[in-house]
C-alpha cells in the first residue's frame, strides 16, 4: 500500500516528499527529555469529533503521523472514556515501527496507560489480555476496590487522587517508571487537565478538511478557567489538503 504524500510547508517548504525517517527527525526537534507530546484532529470549523468520534475525522494522512509519534514514545496516555469510545485494543505499533523502536533500544511497543477515576474497564479485553506490555491504569481513591483488585491481575493500578486523578500525580508515576517520553492521545478532559498542570510541552494538531457544524466539543474541555499557555509553530505539514502542526511550548 502506497504511504500517503507529505510535504513540508514550514519553517521551510521541502520539495520533494518526506521519508519516514524525515518525519521523526522532524518531530524530534526541539523535544526534551521527559517530555510531553499530545495529539489531537480537529476539523477546518473547530470540531472535535464526527459522529462522536475524533476517528471520525481522521485519513490517511493524519493515520501515517499518528503512527510515527507513537514510534517515538515510551507510553501512550489515554483517558478511559475515549478508550471506549474509540474501540481501543491492545497497544501495539506496526511491524516496521516495532523494528524501529528495537533498534533504538526501546521495547517494541509502547506502554499503555489509561487514566480512568472510576474503573469502568474490562480486565478481560484485549486492552489487558492481549498487552505486548503490561498496562498502567491511573485512578482514584473513590474507585470501586473490586474493580481495583480484579485490574491489578493484568495491569499497575495506582491511586493518583481522591475524586479525580491529578494529573502532576499521573505523570510522576509514569515518570518513576522511566517512561518519560509520553504520548497523550485524549480526551478533551484529561487534555485539559494536563493543560491546567501546565505540563503540555508539545501539541500535534491535524486540521482534517472538512466543515462539522453540530455540536461537537474542543479538543480540550475544562470547567475551570487557566491561565493561557503559549506555544510556538515549529512546523507545519499538509497532505492531502490536511495540515499537521507541530505547537512547542513557547
Amino acid at each position: 500500500m502506497t504511504e500517503p504524500a507529505i510535504h513540508r510547508l514550514s519553517p521551510l517548504p521541502s520539495q520533494t516528499e518526506l521519508s519516514d525517517d524525515d518525519i521523526t527527525e522532524l518531530y524530534l526537534q526541539d523535544a526534551g527529555d521527559p517530555w510531553l507530546r499530545v495529539n489531537f484532529v480537529s476539523s477546518v470549523d473547530g470540531a472535535a469529533t464526527h459522529q462522536g468520534l475524533s476517528g471520525g475525522l481522521s485519513n490517511d494522512v493524519d493515520g501515517r503521523v499518528f503512527e510515527l509519534l507513537r514510534r517515538l514514545c515510551d507510553v501512550v496516555l489515554v483517558g478511559a472514556g475515549t478508550v471506549r469510545a474509540e474501540g481501543y485494543g491492545a497497544m501495539r505499533v506496526g511491524a516496521e515501527s516495532a523494528r524501529a523502536r528495537s533498534g533504538a533500544g526501546m521495547t517494541p511497543h509502547p506502554v499503555f496507560a489509561i487514566v480512568s477515576a472510576g474503573l469502568d474497564l474490562d480486565p478481560r479485553s484485549s486492552i489487558f489480555a492481549d498487552a505486548p506490555e503490561r498496562p498502567i491504569v491511573l485512578t482514584t481513591e473513590l474507585s470501586r476496590p473490586e474493580s481495583r483488585e480484579a485490574l491489578s491481575e493484568v495491569a499497575d493500578v495506582v491511586v493518583c487522587g481522591r475524586e479525580r486523578v491529578q494529573a502532576e500525580r499521573g505523570l510522576a508515576v509514569l515518570h518513576e517508571r522511566g517512561l518519560t517520553r509520553i504520548h497523550c492521545e485524549g480526551g478533551p478532559h484529561l487534555f485539559a487537565d494536563l493543560i491546567a498542570a501546565r505540563a503540555v510541552d508539545e501539541l500535534c494538531l491535524t486540521i482534517s478538511p472538512r466543515l462539522e457544524a453540530g455540536t461537537s466539543s474542543r479538543i480540550a474541555t475544562g470547567a475551570a478557567p487557566i491561565a493561557p499557555l503559549g506555544l510556538r509553530l515549529a512546523h507545519t505539514l499538509a497532505g492531502d489538503d490536511t495540515l499537521l502542526l507541530r505547537y512547542v511550548r513557547g
